[in-house]
């Protein structure tokens, strides 16, 4: 079958930056998912965009779609003719079914039997006669929470569009879409070459624009273009390029043509805070800032400018100029916000609302102060530090700095709080009460940011769902989901022995009577942190099931449930796991149906076979082995030992009837498996394992 590259364009007014990468992406998944639905097959497929185009290019395409044979099966040829050879009536009523005499009919056989069977052959389908609506489809599932009109047309989009390019092969696919009919003619770089662009051909699309058009169509490529001509600009001027990865994704959305640009401002900004100056470069004006060997802000910046000038002076003039208001707004700021101390402002947090049905920010602050002090003495920190800290967390909300910077809430108030005087562990929490900020992000070190963050965030989780305003599917506006991780993280990778669901009980005890604020609440929010945990394991290559194991114990230390786990994955590698896990299902079954009047303890009296005895007498010594293990939540150590458990184990059930008809013996043995279930149970429960890698 013929086939022939398959280009499609479309171009428009500038695109959100930021969702540049993913409309592409998802374009090209729509494109992809209409031709495998359609049946036909292709090549390589790649993706082009840039802020003015989004453009997917299908190498090889089927030039048509075969002709589909559409199968009704009718009755069995036994069925369907006499013995004399004459067509039954089953026979000629499935061809009257059919349009068709019996004639007509084909057979069908295979080693299951022999069939009348009505075949009918669609004809083949020119390919371009369906890509229109295989395009039009992956432009309407598009992720665009709001799409715009123009002019007096129907359709919406998330930019008006001015051209459209349609190519089959050296043909133009007969189409319009949002007013514009399809063509061979793209557009290049919008001051360079604005003028339109003819393609011979698919292939000639991402060359053709590059040279003649100075629009490099590869995001990729052009990502990585700009990220080497930062890297350049920088050691040029004995600097290092801080590359930061949404900004060169954003950066990248904004230009067709990149050119780096260096500038400088003066170096009396850089008494300024650095983060507030590199909040500066980057929010406001995209740019990429420099620092020196020691890691020290320098005065300098990289912008991206989308034209190659003919005076670049200028334009290098011209984004200095425009930082240079930002930047000394930030001094203002930084000199404002100094006159006022942070205690003073946290009468005024009684005027900003948390959540209406929760209360002010000064509502909050009292109730994470209390846990945050009992916090800090759980883990033997100093609770005044803590509650100090919980007292100021706040009111850096109130700074002019913050207001213009919201992004620099905590970071500033470490700051304000180190010229307020304030002890420095008191200062630096304020900044780790929102560590950690994002997927990766440190965590707080010191004991009383560890209790702040964690102090806040349970207030957060627990006043939220007492309201009811639970995260469903992908809307959660008070991120809990990432409140509830980053405290899993924070007491998990920082080992902080401390019980999750009693500090979930107090939380909830601080909001007083208040309504919805039940005793179910605490075990609905940590229902809720355990699926979070779930979701921390699979990330981290923890099987399913051994996360379950451990969950079904219910452990609500989150240290000890990580402690836990890495026993379970370590025992997971002994050649004894496979045997000692199945054996653990078979008891679990065995003492399911069994009677609820099971022994509490095993009678010696009563153990009559060797293998019965040896397997009591194993459990009893290593009872006592594992105890001291036990007690110091060596977990690993613990279910190590209890591998030495396979032999006896298995010489029991190849050798002895549980259920037999004695009522004493009986008892006892289930006793017995009941003493050997209970033992594994310390740790996790191991019938849950489905797939254990033994030897």
């Amino acid at each position: 079958m013929a086939r022939q590259d398959f280009l499609f364009e479309l171009g428009t007014e500038e695109l959100p930056p930021r969702a540049l990468a993913r409309l592409s992406e998802d374009l090209t998944r729509g494109v992809v998912e209409g031709l495998k639905k359609q049946d036909l097959a292709h090549g390589g497929v790649k993706s082009y965009a840039t802020p003015r185009r989004l453009a997917v290019l299908v190498e090889n395409l089927d030039t048509v779609r075969a002709g589909q044979v559409n199968e009704r099966r009718g009755p069995a040829l036994s069925a369907a003719f006499g013995d004399d050879g004459i067509p039954t009536a089953a026979a000629q009523g499935f061809a009257r079914s059919c349009g068709v005499t019996v004639d007509e009919l084909e057979t069908l056989k295979n080693e299951r039997g022999a069939w009348l069977v009505y075949r009918t052959r669609q004809a083949d389908v020119p390919t371009a006669t369906l890509l229109p609506a295989i395009i039009a489809a992956a432009l309407a599932a598009l992720p665009i929470p709001k799409r715009m009109r123009w002019g007096s047309l129907t359709e919406a989009f998330v930019r008006p569009v001015h051209w459209v390019v349609m190519l089959h092969g050296d043909q133009v696919v007969e189409a319009g879409m949002f007013g514009v009919r399809a063509g061979r003619e793209t557009r290049g770089h919008r001051f360079h070459h604005p003028g339109a662009l003819y393609l011979p051909g698919p292939a000639a699309y991402a060359p053709l624009l590059e040279s003649s058009g100075r629009v490099m169509a590869d995001f990729a490529a052009r990502r990585e273009a700009i990220r080497g001509q930062v890297m350049a600009a920088a050691a040029e001027v004995q600097g290092e390029a801080v590359i930061d990865d949404s900004l060169l994704d954003e950066v990248t959305g904004m230009v067709e043509w990149p050119v780096a640009v260096v500038g400088s401002f003066d170096a009396a900004y850089l008494r300024v805070p650095a983060e507030a100056l590199v909040s500066a470069m980057k929010g406001h004006q995209k740019y990429f800032h420099l620092v020196d060997e020691e890691g020290c802000l320098l005065p300098r910046f990289i912008a991206i400018s989308n034209i190659e000038s003919s005076a670049p002076d200028l334009v290098r003039e011209g984004n200095e100029r425009v930082i240079r208001p930002r930047l000394a707004d930030a001094a203002f700021f930084w000199e404002q916000d100094r006159k006022t101390p942070l205690a003073q402002r946290l009468e005024d947090l009684k005027h900003v609302v948390f959540q209406k049905k929760l209360g002010t920010l000064w509502q909050k602050t009292q109730r994470v102060t209390a846990l945050a002090g009992d916090i800090a003495r759980r883990l033997d920190g100093s609770a005044d530090w803590a509650e100090r800290a919980a007292q100021l967390s706040r009111c850096d909300l109130l700074t002019d700095m913050v207001g213009e910077f919201p992004e620099l809430q905590g970071i500033m108030g470490r700051y304000y709080a180190a010229h307020d005087g304030e002890p420095a562990e008191v200062a630096q929490a304020l900044d780790e009460l929102y560590m950690p900020r994002f997927a990766g992000d440190r965590l707080p070190v010191s004991v009383t940011g560890q209790a702040l963050a964690i102090a806040d965030r349970l207030d957060t989780l627990v006043g939220i769902f007492g309201i009811g305003l639970t995260p469903t599917g992908d809307k959660d506006p008070f991120a809990l989901r990432r409140a509830a991780l980053g405290l899993l993280r924070i007491l998990i990778e920082q080992r902080l022995d401390l019980d999750l669901l009693s500090l979930l009980k107090e939380a909830a005890a601080s909001y007083g009577d208040a309504p919805r604020f039940d005793q179910a609440l605490p075990g609905n929010v940590f229902d809720f942190m355990m699926e979070r945990l779930r979701a921390y394991y699979h990330d981290k290559g923890i099987a399913p099931d051994v996360f379950t194991a451990v969950l079904q114990r219910r452990p609500t230390v989150p240290v000890d449930f990580d402690d836990r786990i890495r026993a379970v994955e370590t025992f997971r590698g002994l050649p004894e796991a496979e045997s000692l896990a199945t054996a653990h299902k078979r008891i679990s079954n065995i003492l399911r149906k069994a009677p609820d009047t099971v022994p509490g303890e095993i009678d010696t009296g009563l153990l009559r076979e060797p293998e019965e005895k040896a397997l009591a007498s194993r459990i009893e010594a290593l009872s006592r082995e594992t105890a001291p293990y036990l007690a110091r939540g060596d977990y690993t150590c613990v279910l190590t030992t209890l591998a030495g458990l396979r032999e006896p184990v298995d010489a029991f059930f190849d050798e002895v009837m549980v259920m037999c008809e004695d009522d004493g013996l009986r008892g006892n043995r289930l006793a017995l498996l009941a003493s050997l279930r209970k033992m594994f149970l310390q740790v996790a429960d191991l019938s849950c394992l489905q797939a254990v890698q033994g030897s």
